[in-house]
């Protein structure tokens, strides 16, 4: 395809004719600009190739070959799983950024009885990448060797971690501050006049849950005894069925209420509420954390913390590419503030009956 003028341009795509104007039109650039993309020809913001390159597959087309770009390079990116949404969340934000920035990202998801995570670092080095981000990897267990990392470090190979921090290592870490999230929960819950509140949280291994635990127990003590505190903190999976097994200890402890370390173990928080007849929100309220995609549509929607997930990829991509391009960058961690997004999980503490 050749520039043409505007409101006469198309492009082959396989068995349909695409208009210029459509595509510009979706991005919000001018035909010339999209003619520019489309052709492969230089001069335009690598954001604005990106949202033409968007355009051409949100409307459901095969890009031109001439449009296609030698990658910069390649990134790796490392997550737990797939099942949680949240990690699908952060991927998506992570390979959208890199893209934007011409490089190409290798995901590594770990599965039981699949690769670890030193077998997923060992065959990213192999293919010669420019840098791995690692999300709520073994960075975030402190029983953890953190030695893998600083081998990576000692060989000069950017590297960012989100969602976990270990101080021995010279590397930015990006996380949701989970003391403020924690803050926002019990706050909103004591206004609805919640006294007995309990923890729901992921092993205590990991650092997310160990300064979730913390804050809780900060909070609480000067309303409850600090024996009794240790008794509304559970430590469980971060799973449905982690949430629904803390949750049913909790109730056993006579909470009308419980903040969970995730969404999907407030999922699990509010399955166990039901099977013990209990209304959701009105007999026992309950509080996610992430803001997973599609919570909001839950019966009923969900009362969460959300993670900056768009904001901590987004810099932590940036971080990871000013490293690769030889810019020496801050170590250390940057905490990003939680949200609380009241929905319909949550209501008034239940009256004691009489």
């Amino acid at each position: 395809m050749n520039d043409q003028p505007a409101g006469t341009g198309t492009f082959q795509a396989p068995e349909v004719t695409v208009r210029l104007a459509d595509i510009a039109e979706k991005a919000g650039v001018s035909e010339a600009t999209a003619s520019r993309v489309l052709n492969g020809k230089a001069g335009v913001a690598a954001a604005t190739r990106q949202a033409v390159l968007t355009a051409v597959d949100l409307l459901g087309y095969e890009r031109p070959q001439r449009s296609r770009q030698r990658s910069a390079g390649l990134i790796g990116l490392i997550i737990p799983e797939l099942d949680n949404p949240i990690f699908p969340a952060f991927a998506q934000v992570i390979e959208r950024t890199l893209a934007m920035h011409g490089y190409t990202s290798v995901l590594c998801t770990q599965t039981p009885g699949g690769a670890t995570e030193d077998e997923f670092i060992e065959a990213l080095s192999e293919r010669g990448v420019s840098g791995i981000v690692f999300v709520s990897g073994l960075h975030a267990d402190t029983t953890a060797n953190h030695e893998r990392y600083t081998r990576l470090i000692d060989r000069g190979l950017p590297v960012v971690f989100l969602n976990g921090y270990a101080p021995g290592l010279r590397a930015p870490f990006f996380s949701t501050d989970d003391g403020a999230a924690v803050g926002l929960a019990i706050s909103h819950l004591r206004e609805l006049g919640h006294e007995r509140i309990g923890l729901a949280v992921g092993p205590s291994r990991f650092v997310p849950a160990q300064r979730k635990a913390a804050e809780f127990r900060r909070l609480m003590e000067p309303v409850v005894s600090a024996d009794d505190v240790d008794k509304l903190i559970v430590h469980s999976l971060f799973s449905v069925e982690g949430g629904h097994s803390a949750a049913w200890s909790l109730l056993e402890e006579g909470c009308t209420a419980v903040v969970c370390g995730s969404d999907l173990m407030a999922l699990g928080a509010i399955r166990v509420a039901r099977r013990r007849g209990l209304a959701v929100p009105k007999d026992f309220s309950v509080v996610g954390f992430d803001d997973s995609p599609l919570i909001a549509f839950t019966d009923p929607p969900l009362t969460t913390i959300r993670q900056p997930v768009p904001a901590m990829a987004t810099e932590a991509v940036r971080t990871l590419l000013d490293e690769a391009a030889g810019t020496a960058v801050p170590t250390g961690e940057y905490l990003f503030a939680p949200e609380l997004l009241v929905r319909g999980s949550t209501a008034a503490a239940p009256q004691p009956t009489r």
